[in-house]
């Protein structure tokens, strides 16, 4: 792990807080092109971009304070602490929090909802990939011991103190179990963007395979405040899975129509 990318005197710029604004810029850069090839403004779709990513960052870290809620309320202080403040969140908080806040801005600006969903879905898995290898370097949302081959052993300090991140132990890399997957999620959303036969299809799929991964990633994750519902059955973030796979279920069923012809087809 590789906490801070530099240090300069008593100024340093944390490598998460670096790999998040890249995967913002690499995601961006990925929806500003299908927006042109959906017949979308570039204009509008940056501004739905920051809207996004505020909302979204917003949303990761008060899931991450409501699923550890106990911890935080014995010790408000800790909301804003380095630790809360560096960390990535709870990812699915973000997505809901980016659906409910694009869906507003869509609403607002008379844009289809489903048609710019479509075309956020790929950039938000790549953005997504980059943030995992963030939280790599920071050490936070870590994975239970193991002895797999490839397990990963964090021994950075900073870690400890800040993430709370077990030292000289084996355990799952669980950043790079969803580094790899939103990787290989981005390639095929990427390209079913551009093939896709109604609208909704590309961010319904999104949710479906995204939820069903991070169902199962719940299982090899070690760091605490997971949340527990259903009698401890299953954690809160597992619930927002389900809730994803569900909505995008419905989605894909709705079949929504084609608006119209993508710009720049058959060129």
């Amino acid at each position: 792990m590789y906490p801070h990318f530099f240090h300069f005197g008593s100024f340093s710029l944390p490598t998460y807080g670096l790999m998040a604004s890249l995967g913002m810029i690499v995601g961006l850069a990925v929806i500003f092109r299908l927006a042109r090839f959906r017949g979308l403004d570039p204009d509008q779709m940056w501004n739905l971009g920051g809207l996004v990513g505020f909302s979204g960052i917003v949303g990761a870290k008060l899931l991450m304070i409501l699923v550890d809620w106990r911890e935080y309320a014995a010790d408000p202080g800790r909301i804003f602490s380095v630790a809360t403040l560096q960390s990535g969140g709870v990812f699915s908080g973000g997505l809901v929090a980016a659906l409910v806040a694009g869906w507003w801005y869509l609403r607002h600006e008379k844009i289809p909802f489903l048609t710019a969903a479509d075309v956020f879905a790929p950039g938000v898995a790549l953005g997504h990939a980059f943030g995992r290898l963030g939280c790599l370097s920071a050490g936070c949302c870590y994975g239970s011991p193991t002895h797999m081959p490839w397990a990963i052993t964090f021994h950075n300090s900073w870690a400890a103190m800040y993430q709370g991140t077990p030292l000289n132990i084996p355990l799952h890399p669980t950043q790079l179990y969803e580094f790899f997957a939103e990787l290989i999620n981005f390639v095929w959303l990427y390209w079913l963007c551009k093939r896709k036969k109604f609208e909704g299809q590309v961010m319904g799929l999104f949710m479906i395979v995204y939820g069903c991964e991070r169902f199962i990633f719940e299982f090899f994750r070690g760091d605490p405040g997971r949340g527990e519902v259903l009698g401890g059955l299953i954690t809160g973030t597992q619930l927002i899975a389900i809730g994803l796979v569900v909505t995008g279920f419905i989605i894909c069923i709705r079949r929504v129509p084609l608006r119209s012809a993508p710009v720049g087809e058959g060129k």
